[in-house]
């Protein structure tokens, strides 16, 4: 780092969705943790200890590339900007404002992400979406319907007085290890009980009262049963229901039709083990639910939400401390780029395209109306590549990579007439692009993120940009000058956030000055002293005091899957994150047996011919991967695991792109697939 100037300031953690406190430590030359809103006694995880390591990076991009002749070639900046202004402004004359798309991202600031989505809607289109959209996109969309706010109902610290956790579809002890260890695990260890959904054994397995293996896809019949051994066994709180809840008559006469062993046995439970599960749960007299991309990445995704929020309403657990339905942000900022609108139907504060009123009040802050229409989420617009779309930015992720049925996504980006990637390396992703800006590290920025419980925490720089690196703020804000006729000549984060605060009536009572070293938790309305932490105590976000109960029916996976095939789910590990853009290229965090490697059961494997350590090829319709198996009873039968953090192997190349009709989520945890021995 001896070329750049080094001033270590406190900042925030690049990778998931905790926000945890970091810096740069001259002694180690590495990053360290302080003590932040959430990592009190400055804990880090090993993604967070290394997160200097990309900063430096010999491959970080230094100067913009612009493609001639199938060729990626170093340009100035002049003249990559005028490439994009053409090339768009071209696109737009012929194609209308709806043949450019916006790809935003989740982990960078809620400052260049309000200016995205702005210039989207200043150019005419809603065409704008974010990563969350491949995660928690159907945990968003069943919250907001029945509680009016898809966000964390509660905070990571009422959290630990929580008598039970249900955690579906999420391995905290991994994917997010300060909440686990720092909050979660004192708690179990003090006598709260773990009751754990997931089809394998994993680190937050292990620390678990009860486990319920459940077969991916049947998440639904598991849940209604737990909610049907609730009712049998009245174990509801009448109290809550004849005050918060609606719809309990119809949803009493839908159980009516449930046979719990049938369900539980469908879900591949143990009858008994769902049984004790849902009483420990309901017996609790503060039970919380924790979600993850287990139960969200379905084209049932929404309605697998929707079957939670009745376990925590028929058993009064929400609106009180230690209870409510918790989702797991990925992300640093997922929570935030969805709240400052880079979203195709809703506009800053989740308020509804759609919503003249809503048009109105923006307008009076932008000057302009944006368009009434919403737009095409992330998987659709990848979809219209080449036909109704003919120029995207992608800015700060790696489709390529990261979205279902990676062989059509790369055909796809190959099918623009205009495609631009502002990054810091030469992802998989920018590979394909036709112009290439070279931007900014965490380290480098200044802005606001918004964590996983609604906590909003400043970014401060440490250094600066590399070479010709620019910030990315200056970048769109740039971007937004030559395209567009509206202002964004103003790149300052504390004035942006001003125009956030004004637009956004959730952020409304904050301030950057405010924020200073701490957080603001949203909703934080104008005139009060701080925000709220516990969500739903007296009315639902929605305005209204009452929620309903929903009869879900259950829906099969899209893929079939036949006696010769398994069940392909996918995840995370510690030291892997998301695409692995950024942890793949860190020396510290070197691949490990675990990360790169194909889970199948014993019995499984004892079928096909295949060894513990073997090499197997795993195929379908899609695509195939020939991937190390990994010989173990951690994972269910009938089902195989994989991590999704490596271009090679690229294991999306085998996920399906059937979206949820209201989320528009992929099927990520449910593709049927052929594994065998590759001949030597």
């Amino acid at each position: 780092m001896a070329d750049r100037p080094i001033e270590p300031r406190k900042t925030v953690c690049p990778y998931c969705g905790v926000g945890c406190g970091i810096t740069y430590d001259a002694s180690s030359e590495s990053a360290i943790g302080w003590n932040g809103p959430v990592n009190t006694r400055r804990e880090i995880c090993p993604k967070g200890a290394t997160a200097w390591e990309i900063v430096d990076h010999e491959e970080r991009l230094t100067e913009p590339l612009v493609r001639e002749s199938g060729e990626l070639v170093p340009t100035s900046w002049e003249t990559a900007l005028d490439r994009i202004t053409s090339s768009f402004e071209r696109i737009v004359s012929e194609s209308g404002p709806d043949s450019v798309g916006f790809f935003a991202s989740s982990n960078c600031t809620n400052e260049e992400n309000y200016v995205l989505q702005k210039l989207a809607r200043a150019i005419g289109t809603n065409n704008v979406d974010n990563c969350a959209r491949l995660c928690h996109s159907s945990t968003v969309a069943a919250m907001r319907e029945r509680f009016g706010a898809g966000a964390m109902t509660n905070t990571l610290e009422d959290l630990r007085e929580a008598d039970a956790y249900l955690v579906a579809g999420a391995n905290p002890a991994e994917q997010h290890p300060i909440i686990f260890r720092s909050y979660l695990l004192p708690a179990i260890q003090n006598g709260t009980t773990l009751i754990h959904v997931d089809p394998r054994e994993n680190d937050t397995t292990r620390k678990a009262t009860h486990h319920l293996p459940v077969r991916p896809g049947y998440d639904i019949p598991l849940i209604n049963a737990a909610a049907k051994v609730i009712l049998e066994e009245e174990l509801t709180d009448g109290a809550f229901l004849a005050d918060r809840v609606t719809g309990l008559d119809a949803f009493t006469a839908f159980l009516e039709e449930v046979d719990v062993d049938e369900n539980a046995r469908l879900a591949g439970v143990e009858p008994a083990t769902l049984r004790d599960a849902a009483r420990a749960y309901a017996d609790a007299e503060r039970a919380a639910i924790f979600t993850g991309m287990g139960m969200s990445q379905h084209h049932c995704g929404t309605d697998n939400v929707h079957a939670l929020l009745n376990l925590a309403l028929l058993t009064g657990n929400v609106g009180r401390r230690g209870t409510g339905v918790n989702p797991l942000r990925g992300q640093n900022n997922v929570q935030g780029a969805g709240d400052v609108g880079a979203l195709p139907n809703v506009l800053p504060g989740y308020r509804d395209v759609i919503d003249a009123d809503a048009r109105e009040d923006v307008a009076g802050v932008w000057g302009f109306e944006p368009p009434d229409r919403p737009g095409l989420t992330e998987v659709e617009m990848t979809h219209e590549f080449g036909e109704s779309i003919h120029g995207a930015v992608i800015f700060g992720e790696n489709p390529a990579v990261t979205e279902p049925n990676a062989n059509r996504v790369r055909d796809q980006l190959d099918r623009l007439d205009c495609l631009v990637v502002l990054d810091l390396f030469l992802t998989e992703t920018a590979e394909r692009a036709d112009v290439v800006l070279p931007g900014s590290a965490w380290a480098e920025k200044g802005g606001t993120v918004t964590n996983t419980d609604r906590q909003v925490m400043r970014m401060r720089p440490n250094t600066e940009p590399p070479g010709e690196a620019r910030l990315d703020l200056a970048v769109l804000c740039d971007l937004g000058q030559r395209l567009t006729d509206v202002s964004f000549d103003d790149a300052e984060p504390a004035s942006v956030f001003e125009e956030i605060r004004r637009v956004l009536p959730q952020y409304a009572g904050m301030s950057y000055e405010g924020i200073g070293t701490g957080s603001q938790r949203w909703p934080f309305p104008d005139g009060v002293d701080e925000g709220i932490g516990v969500l739903h105590t007296d009315q639902f976000e929605s305005g209204r005091k009452t929620a309903e109960l929903r009869a879900i029916d259950h829906v099969d996976p899209v893929d079939p899957v036949s006696d010769e095939e398994l069940v392909l789910t996918t995840g995370r590990v510690i030291q892997q994150f998301n695409s692995g853009a950024l942890t793949r290229r860190s020396g510290t965090l070197v691949r490990m047996r675990g990360d790169d490697v194909l889970q199948i059961h014993p019995d499984d494997a004892e079928r096909r011919g295949i060894a513990d350590e073997s090499t197997v090829r795993v195929a379908n319709g899609r695509g195939e991967v020939t991937v190390e198996a990994d010989v173990t009873p951690a994972i269910r039968r009938g089902t195989v695991f994989a991590t999704f953090h490596y271009a090679d192997p690229l294991v999306n190349r085998l996920t399906g792109d059937t979206l949820d009709p209201v989320a528009k989520i992929p099927e990520y945890k449910h593709s049927a697939v052929t594994v065998s021995v590759t001949p030597s």
